[in-house]
C-alpha cells in the first residue's frame, strides 16, 4: 500500500511559479499540490513561450524552404517521390510542405494540448478503470504539463543552437538538438532513428517525473504507475517505428 499523500486541508499550497521550480528540484511537491488545484496555465504558457520561440528561430535564421528541402532529403522515399515530379509539380509540392511545416510550428502549442489530452485521457483510464484509482482527468492533465517542462529544454537548445548556426545546414525538424541517440545515426534506416529518439535525455526525464506524478495522484507504487506510464510509452515508440518504416 502507498502511504495517503498529505495535502493541507484549505491551505495556500505553492503558487504556480514554486511548481514550476519544484517540478526540477523537488517533484514530489509540485504533484503533490495538484491534488489540491488541477492549475497548469504557467506550464502551458512555458511551453507556448518557447515553441514560438523556437519557431521563430527556423523561421528567420533557416528558413522553412530550406527546412522543407532537408526533410525530403532525409527520406528516400519522399526524396524518390519528389524526384519523379516535373520541376513545376515540384516546386508546387515543396511550397505546399514548407507551409504545412511552418504553420504546424507557429501552432504547436495547439499540438501540445492535443497530445496532453489524449495522453491524460489514456492515463485516467488505465488508472481508474485499470488500477481503481480514483484520479480525475484534471489532474492527470496538469501532471502531463507540469511533467512535460524538461523537454521544453530542447526548444530552448535548439534556439541557442539555430542561432549560432550548428547543425543548421543538415536540420531535422523532428529531431533538432543531439539530445537522443537517433540524431546522432544519419545514415540509418528512418526508422531506426525514430526508435532511438524515444531515448532522449529530456524525454526519460519526462518519462520519471510522469512515473512519480501520476503515482501521487492516483496513490499507487511508483512501480506500478510504471506499468501504466511505461506501457504507453513503449506503444508510441512502436507506432512511431512502424510508421516511419512504412514512409520510409
Amino acid at each position: 500500500m502507498v502511504d495517503d499523500v498529505m495535502v493541507a486541508p484549505g491551505g495556500a499550497g505553492l503558487s504556480q511559479v514554486e511548481r514550476v521550480v519544484d517540478v526540477f528540484v523537488a517533484p514530489s511537491k509540485t504533484f503533490t499540490d495538484i491534488l489540491r488545484s488541477t492549475s497548469w496555465w504557467l506550464p502551458f504558457l512555458i511551453a507556448a513561450m518557447v515553441t514560438l520561440g523556437s519557431t521563430f528561430a527556423m523561421d528567420h535564421k533557416i528558413g522553412f524552404d530550406s527546412i522543407a528541402e532537408q526533410s525530403i532529403q532525409q527520406s528516400s522515399t519522399s526524396s524518390d517521390q519528389m524526384s519523379q515530379l516535373t520541376p513545376d509539380a515540384r516546386a508546387r509540392q515543396m511550397h505546399i510542405i514548407s507551409l504545412s511545416m511552418k504553420y504546424a510550428s507557429y501552432f504547436g502549442f495547439v499540438l501540445i494540448l492535443m497530445f496532453t489530452a489524449i495522453l491524460s485521457l489514456l492515463n485516467w483510464a488505465s488508472f481508474n478503470f485499470g488500477m481503481g484509482a480514483k484520479t480525475t482527468f484534471g489532474q492527470n492533465f496538469a501532471v502531463c504539463l507540469y511533467a512535460g517542462l524538461p523537454r521544453m529544454l530542447v526548444a530552448v537548445l535548439n534556439i541557442i543552437f539555430v542561432y549560432t548556426g550548428v547543425n543548421t545546414e543538415n536540420f531535422n525538424l523532428n529531431n533538432p538538438v543531439g539530445t537522443n541517440l537517433g540524431y546522432y545515426l544519419t545514415d540509418s534506416p528512418v526508422w531506426l532513428r525514430t526508435a532511438l529518439s524515444f531515448f532522449d535525455v529530456f524525454g526519460l526525464w519526462t518519462l520519471a517525473l510522469m512515473i512519480i506524478g501520476t503515482s501521487i495522484i492516483a496513490r499507487k507504487t511508483k512501480a506500478q504507475a510504471a506499468i501504466v506510464v511505461v506501457g504507453w510509452w513503449v506503444l508510441g515508440l512502436l507506432l512511431s517505428t512502424a510508421m516511419a518504416a512504412v514512409r520510409g
